[in-house]
């Protein structure tokens, strides 16, 4: 149709003319009323947005020499997070002469990864920052 008769015929129904998509050949238009399409498209992205879940990153710290209890507990949490769909970044901190003995450290790190290896992938390898050593893990 020409351009000239799609305005005509939109200014006799009272409606607009509006461009579906320009990038087409020929360009693609509908005779509809402009407010209300807006309004369709703001509240489908209100929706959209009511929908989206946000990833949050929850922090376990422990200890190079944790107890297996406190490990157990740590673990349900972290279990807990992943079901939620939250990343976790799990924190070993180092104090006073454990800073010698960083291979216990990664030894639990490593525990850590096998025991939630069908849950979780690991985004961050553990790695050492200062007294700290740190590692993200994602849920699968």
């Amino acid at each position: 149709m020409d351009i000239e008769e799609a305005r005509s015929a939109a200014t006799e129904s009272g409606l607009d003319l509006v461009e579906i998509s320009p990038n087409a050949t020929p360009p693609v238009c509908k005779i509809l009323d402009l407010g209300k399409l807006k309004y369709q498209n703001q509240k489908k992205a209100a929706e959209a947005r009511k929908k989206q879940k946000t990833v949050e990153v929850k922090e376990i710290k422990m200890r190079p020499n944790i107890d297996t209890h406190d490990y157990d507990v740590k673990m349900k949490a972290m279990n807990r997070f992943f079901e939620s769909g939250d990343k976790v970044k799990v924190t070993l901190r180092f104090r006073g002469r454990e800073m010698a003995h960083q291979q216990l450290g990664m030894q639990l790190l490593q525990k850590v990864k096998d025991d939630t290896i069908d849950i979780a992938k690991v985004e961050a390898e553990p790695k050492l920052e200062g007294r700290q050593m740190m590692m993200v893990l994602a849920p699968r």
